[in-house]
């Protein structure tokens, strides 16, 4: 047992590994995500249009290559030989650089996603992590804020209506559900007492939080879909409405970066509701006794990898099945029922953590209690 406790301790990541790997190593780290990111956005798009087909009991895309997964490459190349047209009353500047603020933002915040321990890589001793630091949860948000000034961008330059709608439409949402999406962190921070992501499934070796701190993560999963405009919280691309809302006026690889960058926010939030909820790359208690060696070496990553992929099942599952809501409904549930449920939850945690400490009450049970009421 000993042995085994030994093993576990010098497997976890601590903020000191970070930071020693070569230059080389850090680029080899930023070309493998962007290209799996890429893979993964492929991927989805070939997931999601099977899944829905076989919820409607029809073939879906089943022509190009073994059960269609080349479809997605057609798709592909097809954007890329459609002609770009350039609206006349368009803002020429803000309208090209949109897209790519949208594209580059999504991007960026799997740099601190945690998908595996120290392993070695070509001889060096590495996380299966770019970078890790104190508020490193902090910097997520940031960037998802920041990501939000592409769509607003968009739909202002275009000069149309429509697309104006579209992008009012989505700051409102967007900044809303992310308000009701950082009060779920939170939290998570006082329970972990850490907001780097590394350390946060350090925390969940015993509990996960998504049993623990039920109540945020239900939230966080409610708001991670608003927040990326997927159905049934689609209302910035409501066809009936606005046509297709901030990016109306696109075409080619510019809608194809808006594209893009909705489906790697899919798998971003997916991924950090695996990182802060579900232990992230770590395997559940009873397998990890079993099997000591689950959470070593390259294995957590296939761990982590399923979580991120039951996520997007979810999100699938629901645009095959829920009809959209209207816009007062949507808004309404977000200030008025997530946010101060979140706050009220957030005062519970406070006291269970002030009361660590007191024989008289388990915190467990008043996280219990508490997520009832």
């Amino acid at each position: 047992m000993n042995e085994l406790l030994a093993s576990t301790t010098s497997n976890e990541v601590t903020l000191e590994d970070f930071g020693k790997d070569p230059l080389w190593l850090v680029i080899l780290k930023v070309l493998v995500i962007f290209v799996a990111l890429l893979l993964l956005t492929l991927f989805t798009t070939w997931y999601e249009r099977r899944v829905v087909a076989k919820m409607q009991n029809r073939p879906g895309p089943n022509r190009n290559g073994p059960f269609g997964l080349l479809q997605p490459i057609a798709d592909g190349i097809k954007l890329a030989m459609k002609q770009g047209i350039t609206p006349v009353n368009a803002d020429l500047a803000v309208y090209l650089l949109a897209p790519i603020i949208a594209a580059t933002a999504a991007m960026m915040i799997f740099a601190v996603v945690p998908m595996g321990p120290m392993v070695s890589i070509f001889g060096t001793e590495t996380p299966l992590q770019l970078t890790d630091f104190s508020v490193s949860v902090l910097y997520v948000l940031a960037i998802a804020s920041v990501g939000i000034y592409g769509i607003v961008l968009a739909g202002w330059s275009s000069g149309s209506t429509y697309s104006l709608l579209g992008g009012l439409r989505s700051s409102a949402q967007m900044i809303s559900y992310e308000i009701a999406m950082g009060l779920s962190f939170v939290a998570v921070f006082l329970w972990a007492g850490s907001m780097s992501t590394s350390q946060i499934v350090n925390a969940q070796s015993g509990w996960w939080y998504a049993i623990l701190l039920a109540p945020s993560f239900i939230i966080y999963a409610i708001s991670m879909v608003g927040e990326t405009n997927r159905a049934p919280f689609d209302l910035p691309e409501a066809e009936g409405e606005l046509v297709a809302g901030f990016h109306t006026e696109y075409s080619g690889l510019r809608w194809a970066m808006f594209f893009l960058a909705e489906y790697i926010n899919m798998i971003n939030v997916s991924a950090i509701a695996a990182t802060l909820f579900l232990g992230g790359w770590r395997m559940p208690a009873p397998i990890s006794t079993i099997w000591p060696g689950a959470n070593e070496g390259w294995w957590p990553l296939l761990w982590f990898f399923g979580k991120v992929f039951v996520f997007l099942f979810v999100f699938i599952w629901l645009r095959g099945t829920l009809p959209r809501l209207r816009y007062d409904q949507f808004m309404r549930f977000g200030w008025k029922v997530l946010i101060p449920v979140s706050i009220a939850w957030i005062m519970i945690v406070a006291l269970a953590r002030a009361m660590r400490n007191d024989v008289t009450f388990s915190t467990r049970d008043i996280l219990i209690v508490g997520a009832v009421v």
